[in-house]
Order: structure tokens, then C-alpha cells, then sequence
């Protein structure tokens, strides 16, 4: 056999430290080098394909012409242990390596010459198969942010203005300065004085005493001191930031108050370890009420997905949208090749098909093979359930908060998700699944004195009702847990329809008695998602409320929450807005530019094209546009901003925004406004949904959704629960999710509740109790 001469090539080079090697699984699918044909990596690019029947990494040979490919095959090691496994107790990665775990093969390919076992010690192969083999594959990088958080300086930790310096005695940091509590206590790096922290975290007791301290002197910057090392990590808090910092000069700033830091020894948990301890408590039951195992279920649809660290909010409420024939008909297309692109990996239809394919096709929901008998384990195991980590990664960058590994609101991600999706591409009439979550909510205002009205109609996609709180009255002990009454859907949905007074004076008549104001649905969508908000703020943090909601299982009628034809004789109230006039600039914000040293004809042009909103905006633009030859040009002479953004030569970034649906113009407003950031920009339009920008651009004229009716105004209207988001947990940023979902299951007339607790896939019997505390609520129209 002919020698492959692609082994030579002077292109074949080992990963860079900044190349990520998708060497575990496939990119486009979720075959793992577990699989009997392993993953191949391609040598060009190390993008990871599947060798199997679907063959992805021949398709990225034929799509890219990269030749050469590393099989690679592992089967888990059978160890015998003597003991039970340790519980994960630590924020660390324990050092086992793979060579401890598995057993690997592999061996070198080449697409071109048709060669299947080339010798490895060939050409420039040696190198670049050390190159992929020690490199940290893409998956372990997320398992290791799962469990070591990383966190940043703020302004307030760098410019510690630290009073003047004394010897702390040790009766001094014994306990809280206010209080007779000897733990949670937190010493305050501006003032030295010793509070104790919030109770919330993880049960430990405090009186907040720590934040009282902060509200009273706004000294900003506390440290706690159980968890100092001698390495230099303790948990610094930022109280106006309202965030866990770290302070890079800590051993200086300690040393002011005569702490040795070589000499401190951590005697507490720390925030992170709090958290996931905390987090691990909240398990939902999986046992019937005589005791037994809920049955696995396993199949097409009924595929789990693995926590991959707090993750559980984004597999609930990707299992609740896959369960809807919207999201199976826009990304499940199994006959299909995967879509086209260089780094599918980043792609975020590839990874919407490629999770569509793993849950839909039932092709990796079976019982794990790796599960050693025990009394804890059901007679059936479990699936292992599928890593998201390459979709969780994509819909996460540049997101402050989804980017972490930090425990999220269901609810936000759901409206992340929704915003990434309508601006990606639809096209070869598929249409966008968000359209069917898409109604009219229109609010009426009538002036109490002159009993004239005006309507205004928003479109949502989501609609967030407030549980109202009624405290029960069957329980009178002091010390018992609050407990509330149940409260039903239908009264949430009543109390966000009705009436309630506002004090607006009045256009018409000059009145101030006062305006009714009352938002119903003008259209309904096909599918509503609801939000039920059960969180009071208690010390500045989100708090749930423990209040049941009954949603019953047969069609609920929403007709009488629609919104009734204007009544005749109305009179509307006069259009306030005054006519076009000439620009005047944020005098506020103006004021702010030209103190930074910035001319005024310069700041009047940044205010006017970013919207005349605040100097920030205006200033970004500025950086932005200094090159300009007509920045130092009169806004008269100008002309219109539509003129001068037309003029505007178009960025890459420009472009990037106008591939997702969004006017040109618009999209140009909103890079200026924040520094030409694309994520950023994207929120900005979001955020700014209907806002003219005082700039006379027309912005309805190019936004579809104002311009095109949405949902359904037909009656009856009638609704039925198709799946549910729960919640276990004090707030929305701890605790445990699941989803719980109506289905047909196999060979049964009748649709059944089936949980998705992360990989664990179960037949619920008792779905009240789940229903009465669902985050989340999505009902299909029937």
C-alpha cells in the first residue's frame, strides 16, 4: 500500500494552548468515543466526528477536505473498590485521570489515500497526536468551571479608602460587633469593624448586621474571616455591588488591621461551597408513597441530559420546549445533513438539531451500563443522560450570568433562549418557534375625570403573574414556618387583568384625580408560557414564597381575560407627544461630556445618534468615532440622523446584527450606543423594543413584529397544561429544578406526567403536589 504523503504536510501541527479538541464527543451529534466506533478528530482543525452510521467526520472531510483523522476508543477500567465512592464535598476537580478511568485505543486515518491504521510515529504525527491526547478537551473545561468559580476585582475592592491603621485584638474578631454571634462573621476592610453576614446562605445563622454596617456608613468592602487562607483566598463581598469579589491586595489591606495572613487558618465553608451544599440538598422524591422507585422510562423522547454543575435550569426548560411539535418541526429533521458551518461546535442551529436528535430519537436513552448494583439503585438503572456542554456553552458567551456555572433562573434563561433564537436565521420555510409563544397585551387608561381612554397594545412572548400571599390561618404557633394558602391560576390571571388606580394628570382636562388602568389579552398565542412570581425581597435578596397554585387537568378558559371591543362613544385622549422640534440634548448627560473635556458640538452629535439617552452611551460613540472628518460638524448641518447613518460605512459588526433580522439603521443606533459591542448591542434592542431613539428614524417601519398581528382574539379560548418548570429552593438562584411534562407514553391511550429530573427520566403518580409548586407554567391551546 502506497504511503499517505499527508503525514509530511507542514500544515499538521500540534493544538495551540488556545485551540479547544473536541476529542470526546461529536460536534454535531452525541456520539462519545464510548461508542463501539470511537470519535474521530480531525488532525486539520480537531473538530470531533462521529464514526458511526451517520459518519459526521466523513462529512467534514467532504464538506472541508481536511485528510487526516484520529480514532480514538475508550472502555471504562473495572475497578474493584472497597468502599463507597467519596461525596464531592470540595470546589475542586479530583486529579484522577483518564488513564485511571479508561482504557484507550487509537489509531490514524486518511480520508484521501483511503488509509485506516497509518503509523503513528510517521511524519510530523507524533507530535500532533501528544498535541491532541494531553490537550484538555472541550468537555472537562466546562467540568472544571462547574466546580471552581471564578471571580473579579470591582472598582470598590481597587480603591479600598482604609481608615487609619490599629492592631485588632483578639477579642475584636471574636464576634459580631452587634450581636452575640461567634461564626458568619464578616470585618469590614474600610473601618475594621466586625458584623455578622446574612442568614440566607446555606442555613448558617446572621443578622445581616454586616449589611446594616454598609447602609449605615457605606463602607462597601467585608471579607470573612473564617474563610481566610494562608494562600491568600478568602470570600470578599462587594454590598454595592450586591456580588462576591476579590481583593488583589488582600494581604495589605488585612495587614492594616494587624492580621498576619500568613498566620490564618480557614475555620469555615466558604459562599461557593455554601451554595452547592446547599443546592445538593434540594432532590425531588423519587419514590412512590409506599417507598418504591419511581420506573424509568426510556425511549424516543424520554432522554435525560446530565447536570453539568447548577445547570439543572437549562435541561428543564429545554425538555418542556422539545416537548412541543414548534420545536420538534423546526429542529428535529433526522433524514437531514447537519447544517453547514466551520465550527459547528458554535453554531447555534447545529446545536439546537444536534439537541433535538439527542432527546427526540431515543437513541441514547437507555439504562446506563456503568452502574454498579447497590441498595440505592433501582432495579432498572438509569440513563446516563446526554452533556449539553457545547449548547450551554454557545447560549451562554458573552452573558454575564449564563456564562457561569453559578445556579440560574429558569425563567430568564427561557427568555434568553427566546431572544437567540428569533435572531437566528429561518429559513427553507422553517418557521420561528417563538412566533407560536407570541400574543398582543393591550393596556386601557381612562381618566377618572374626564372619562377619556387610550389603548396601547405591547407584544410579549411570556406573561409574569404575581401569586398573591394570604397567610393561613390554621396555624398559630410562634415559631412555626409561615405557611399560605393555596391560591389557583385563575386568581393570578385575575388579579393581573383588573383594575387598579394610577396618579397621571390628565392631557385632556388637566385633571389629577387620576387615571384606571387595566391590561388584558388582546390576542392569545398558541402556546402561553407563564411565570408565577412567589419571591419577596428579604435583606436585599430574592426570597420564595411557599404558595401553592392549583391548575386544574382539564381545559381552562381564558375568553373572559380577553379584551372587549371599545365601547361606543368612547372619546380618546389627545396624543401628548409634541411635534417634530428641533434636537435638544440631555442636559444632564451634556453636562457629563463636557466635563470629561469633550467639545459641545461633539457631545450633541454622540447624544443625538445614540438616542440623547445618557452620557455613557454617547461617550462609547465617541472612542468609537473620533477618525470621523464631520464629528466636529453642527447638527444643522447634518441634516437627519437616517442621512448620516446612511452614510455610515458599514461594519462587520453592522453586518452581524442585520444577519439576524435586525434593521440596519437600528443596528448601527445600538453598537453606538454601546461601544460597538455585538452581545451588548443585542440586549440593547431587546431593551429598547418600540423606542423611537428621538433620532425621527420611523423604527416601526422596520421592525415586523410592530407592524403584523399575532395570536389568536377567536373565542372560546381554552388552554390545557402541557408541561411544568418546579422549583425547590429558597430563591431562583439556588436550590434544584425539573421539569414535569404531559406525554403519550408507549402502547397507552391515555397521556401520562413524566419527570426529568437532569438524566433521571420517571413516570410521576402524583403530579399536584408538583403542579401546586411550578415555577413555570406552559399551556397549549386546545
Amino acid at each position: 500500500m502506497a504511503a499517505c504523503f499527508h503525514i509530511n504536510s507542514e500544515d499538521l501541527k500540534q493544538p495551540s494552548g488556545s485551540q479547544v479538541v473536541y476529542r470526546e464527543d461529536c460536534t454535531q451529534c452525541f456520539d462519545t468515543v464510548d461508542e463501539e466506533q470511537g470519535i474521530n478528530v480531525c488532525l486539520s482543525c480537531f473538530n470531533g466526528g462521529c464514526a458511526h452510521d451517520r459518519n459526521h467526520a466523513l462529512l467534514h472531510f467532504k464538506r472541508f477536505g481536511h485528510p487526516l483523522a484520529l480514532n480514538i476508543k475508550r472502555s471504562r477500567k473495572k475497578i474493584q473498590r472497597d468502599e463507597p465512592p467519596q461525596k464531592v464535598s470540595k470546589l475542586a476537580i479530583a486529579a484522577e485521570t483518564d488513564d485511571d478511568q479508561f482504557d484507550t485505543s487509537t489509531r490514524v486515518l486518511c480520508y484521501h489515500c483511503y488509509q485506516n491504521d497509518i503509523d503513528k510515529s510517521s511524519g510530523n504525527l507524533p507530535s500532533v497526536i501528544e498535541g491532541v491526547m494531553s490537550a484538555m478537551p472541550f468537555s472537562k473545561r466546562e467540568e472544571v468551571k462547574a466546580w471552581e468559580q471564578e471571580f473579579v476585582p470591582c472598582e470598590h475592592t481597587l480603591c479600598i479608602d482604609q481608615s487609619s491603621p490599629r492592631q485588632l485584638e483578639s477579642q475584636e474578631l471574636a464576634q459580631c460587633s452587634m450581636c452575640n454571634l461567634k461564626e458568619n462573621l464578616w470585618l469590614c476592610l474600610e473601618c475594621g469593624n466586625l458584623g455578622c453576614g446574612r442568614s440566607q446562605f446555606g442555613g448558617v445563622g446572621g443578622h445581616s448586621h454586616g449589611l446594616a454596617h454598609f447602609e449605615t456608613t457605606s463602607h462597601a468592602i467585608a471579607v470573612k474571616l473564617g474563610s481566610i487562607t494562608a494562600e491568600g483566598s478568602a470570600d470578599i463581598f462587594c454590598y454595592r455591588c450586591n456580588e462576591e469579589r476579590i481583593d488583589p491586595h488582600l494581604a495589605q489591606h488585612l495587614g492594616h488591621w494587624g492580621i498576619n495572613l500568613a498566620d490564618r487558618e480557614k475555620t469555615e465553608k466558604s459562599l461557593m461551597e455554601l451554595q452547592v451544599e446547599h443546592n445538593l440538598r434540594w432532590e425531588f422524591s423519587m419514590t412512590t408513597e409506599d417507598g418504591h422507585e419511581l420506573r424509568p422510562l426510556f425511549g424516543p423522547g424520554f432522554t435525560g441530559l446530565k447536570n453539568l454543575g447548577n445547570s439543572c435550569y437549562l435541561s428543564s426548560v429545554i425538555q418542556c420546549l422539545f416537548n412541543l411539535s414548534e420545536f420538534q418541526n423546526r429542529y428535529y429533521h433526522p433524514d437531514d445533513e447537519p447544517p453547514f458551518s466551520q465550527k459547528p461546535a458554535e453554531d447555534l442551529e447545529t446545536q439546537m438539531r444536534k439537541l433535538a436528535d439527542g432527546i427526540l430519537s431515543g437513541r441514547y436513552s437507555k439504562p446506563a451500563t456503568d452502574v454498579s448494583a447497590s441498595p440505592d439503585t433501582p432495579e432498572v438503572p438509569h440513563q446516563s443522560g446526554l452533556a449539553p456542554a457545547m449548547f450551554k456553552h454557545l447560549v451562554g458567551r458573552g452573558h454575564e450570568e449564563f456564562s457561569t456555572m453559578r445556579q440560574q433562573d429558569a425563567f430568564e434563561f427561557l427568555l434568553h433562549l427566546f431572544k437567540l433564537v428569533s435572531l437566528s436565521k429561518h429559513t427553507g420555510g422553517l418557521r420561528n418557534p417563538i412566533e407560536s409563544f407570541a400574543f398582543s397585551v393591550e393596556q386601557r387608561l381612562q381618566c377618572l375625570h374626564c372619562r377619556k381612554v387610550r389603548y396601547r397594545v405591547d407584544q410579549q412572548d411570556n406573561v409574569s403573574l404575581s401569586v398573591p400571599a394570604r397567610i393561613s390561618k390554621s396555624v398559630h404557633e410562634e415559631d412555626s414556618p409561615t405557611k399560605f394558602e393555596s391560591v389557583t391560576i385563575s386568581e393570578c390571571l385575575d388579579a393581573f387583568t383588573s383594575e387598579e388606580r394610577v396618579d397621571l394628570r390628565c392631557p385632556s382636562c388637566n385633571s389629577e384625580d387620576g387615571f384606571s388602568k387595566r391590561s388584558m389579552f388582546k390576542t392569545l398565542p398558541q402556546e402561553l408560557v407563564i411565570n408565577a412570581r412567589r419571591f419577596e425581597l428579604v435583606n436585599w435578596v430574592p426570597t420564595k414564597l411557599d404558595i401553592p397554585v392549583e391548575v386544574g387537568e382539564g381545559p381552562i378558559d381564558f375568553t373572559r381575560y380577553l379584551a372587549p371591543s371599545p365601547s361606543e362613544g368612547e372619546e380618546l385622549l389627545p396624543d401628548v407627544e409634541p411635534p417634530a422640534q428641533k434636537f435638544v440634548p440631555n442636559e444632564i448627560a451634556l453636562n457629563q461630556l463636557l466635563g470629561m473635556g469633550f467639545p459641545q458640538i461633539r457631545s450633541e452629535n454622540a447624544l443625538f445618534v445614540t438616542g440623547n439617552s445618557d452620557a455613557e452611551a454617547a461617550m462609547n460613540w465617541l472612542f468609537a468615532h473620533m477618525d470621523e472628518p464631520d464629528i466636529d460638524e453642527p447638527l444643522a448641518q447634518k441634516g437627519s440622523v437616517e442621512t448620516s447613518l446612511e452614510t455610515q460605512k458599514d461594519s462587520a459588526e453592522v453586518t452581524q446584527l442585520s444577519e439576524m433580522g435586525i434593521d440596519v439603521n437600528r443596528a448601527r443606533i445600538a453598537l453606538a450606543a454601546v461601544g460597538n459591542d455585538v452581545n451588548r448591542a443585542i440586549d440593547w434592542v431587546f431593551s429598547h423594543p418600540e423606542d423611537p431613539i428621538e433620532t425621527g428614524i420611523d423604527t416601526q417601519a422596520g421592525d415586523s413584529r410592530s407592524n403584523r398581528s399575532v395570536g389568536f382574539d377567536a373565542s372560546p379560548a381554552r388552554y390545557r397544561l402541557h408541561s411544568i418548570v418546579c422549583h425547590k429552593g429558597t430563591s431562583v438562584h439556588a436550590g434544584h429544578y425539573v421539569a414535569v411534562v404531559r406525554k403519550a407514553l408507549p402502547g397507552q391511550n391515555d397521556s401520562a406526567w413524566v419527570m426529568y429530573n437532569d438524566e433521571k427520566v420517571v413516570m410521576v403518580d402524583d403530579i399536584q403536589k408538583l403542579k401546586n409548586s411550578a415555577y413555570l407554567y406552559f399551556f397549549s391551546r386546545v
